[in-house]
């Protein structure tokens, strides 16, 4: 039995319908999608034996710890975005944790079998896949979307940033030798050619069979109109809850690794933390015991006046090192030895912008005078930023977590985690690994969960007769029945 697939009726048709056809042959968006799809042909039969070994061989590129080293050290050369001990181990910790994942399940043949509904579910491939990616993960990214849409049998051609181009090439490159060393079509894995323009990038994701970005909300938008199905992903801002039952000092250690990780440049990286008033000084306390600086109102405004440009981040100071911020801010000396930076704020909104995501080693701090006032303060950060997103809360109490996750309109909500290290799967979260997390219909995504292969497969359903299952009508209608005072026909 054949799952190959087979290219979609008109889809490199529209691709460049305007253009006369003999100019297609030398477009090199097209030749790159043809090709994709020669090898994806080759490739959509293979056993689930030989689509975990791809999936290995891709893994290991980035894994292997030379390449991590050269790859980290080459993505902050070009993008001055994070640092290099933190991208190495992003890396590896994102490669490895996503390929225990990936081997654990079913993505050829028989995927779910229901002998009590009668249904067997199969996975088909896709076909060639189109993933944008970001500067902030010019080479953890591709790979973990590599992994994911070889996992399903497909192909997949990569459009990076412009900013991170020469890092998403050499993973590119190295991904395909591995993909040779095993026998496979190194055309399984592609990037799109220079130069990456919107134009560019828009016409291939007109050429592809799924469209998945992470990145820019204007790439999303693109590619949600681009007449390919989409998935996009959410802006992050996460908010933080510490309750008066939280162990402070816990608390505040992993709020400050996961605030400096790679210099923030993490969608879950904890943007403000909202302090119930009783436990407020000795958090505070313990917060800068863990490496963070209380900015005063002088300097939170000279922080404003330099990290802000025309109300845009600045570029030149965002995923910057901490050093480098205390100059920049002109903070004193005391500053200088800081892992990161605090400011006090009393609102949200656009009129607040420290209420928003910043992408810097800059975190915002709230009062709150209970639960109640801080779950409000939640929920307006949100609202400004990030809904949809995620949150966290550092407390004994369960109660509280299971409020905010029945009230607030996040798809996750972490209980006392580090939130960057949970937040897109950990070896102590259940959420599966992944560099895209699905913010739902809040941030017009069309997914509500992380990123994973399952979004990279189409299912077959064969179904089979079972036993009856209809229930009478008073089953079903009986209690609006009783409501409205009708009385049924006897049976």
């Amino acid at each position: 039995m054949t799952t190959s697939v087979a290219e979609p009726i008109g889809k490199l048709d529209r691709f460049h319908s305007s253009r006369p056809a003999d100019s297609l042959d030398s477009d090199p968006v097209y030749t790159t999608a043809q090709r994709a799809r020669a090898a994806q042909r080759l490739f959509a039969d293979v056993s689930q034996e030989r689509a975990d070994d791809a999936v290995r061989a891709l893994a290991w590129s980035l894994y292997k710890p030379e390449n991590a080293k050269a790859l980290a050290e080459l993505a902050v050369e070009d993008t001055g975005l994070g640092n290099v001990p933190d991208k190495i181990r992003k890396k590896q910790r994102k490669t490895f944790g996503t390929l225990r994942d990936l081997l654990r399940g079913r993505s050829v043949g028989i995927i779910e079998r229901d002998e009590s509904r009668g249904i067997v579910k199969y996975a088909k491939p896709m076909g060639v896949i189109c993933a944008v990616t970001p500067s902030t993960n010019p080479g953890a990214t591709p790979v973990n979307k590599a992994m994911m849409a070889i996992k399903g049998r497909n192909a997949i051609v990569i459009a990076p940033s412009p900013l991170g181009y020469r890092t998403t090439a050499l993973v590119v490159e190295l991904m395909r030798q591995e993909l040779a060393k095993i026998n496979l079509p190194m055309d399984l894995v592609q990037i799109l050619p220079l130069p990456i323009t919107k134009e560019s990038t828009e016409a291939l994701m007109k050429a592809c069979d799924l469209v998945v970005v992470t990145g820019s909300q204007d790439n999303v938008r693109r590619a949600y109109s681009s007449g390919t199905p989409a998935i996009g992903v959410g802006a992050g801002n996460v908010p933080v809850l510490i309750d008066e039952t939280a162990d402070l000092r816990d608390a505040a250690q992993k709020i400050c690794e996961s605030k400096i990780f790679d210099n923030s440049t993490s969608c879950s990286s904890e943007n403000s933390v909202i302090i119930i008033d009783s436990v407020y000084d000795a958090a505070i306390a313990a917060l800068r015991v863990a490496g963070g600086y209380l900015c005063d109102e002088r300097q939170k405004q000279k922080i404003a006046d330099k990290f802000w440009v025309n109300g845009k981040l600045n570029r030149d100071l965002i995923a910057r090192d901490a050093k480098v911020l205390a100059e920049a801010f002109e903070l004193p000396s005391i500053a200088q030895d800081a892992k990161f930076f605090m400011v006090e704020e009393t609102g949200a909104g656009r009129a607040y912008p420290f209420s928003g995501e910043k992408l810097s080693l800059i975190l915002t701090v709230y009062r709150a005078s209970d639960f109640a006032a801080a779950k409000k303060r939640l929920r307006e950060i949100l609202d400004f930023q990030g809904k949809g997103h995620s949150l966290g809360i550092h407390t004994t109490d369960m109660s509280r977590a299971r409020e905010l996750a029945e009230d607030l309109d996040v798809v996750r909500v972490l209980v006392n985690f580090a939130h960057t290290f949970g937040n897109g799967g950990g070896f102590n979260s259940g959420l599966g690994f992944t560099l895209s997390m699905g913010c739902g219909s809040w941030q017009k995504n069309s997914i509500s969960e992380n990123l994973s292969y399952r979004h990279f497969i189409n299912v077959t359903h064969l179904v089979t007769v079972i036993p009856e299952d209809k229930p009478s009508e008073r089953e079903l209608f009986g209690p609006h029945w009783d409501k409205i005072g009708y009385r049924e026909a006897a049976q």
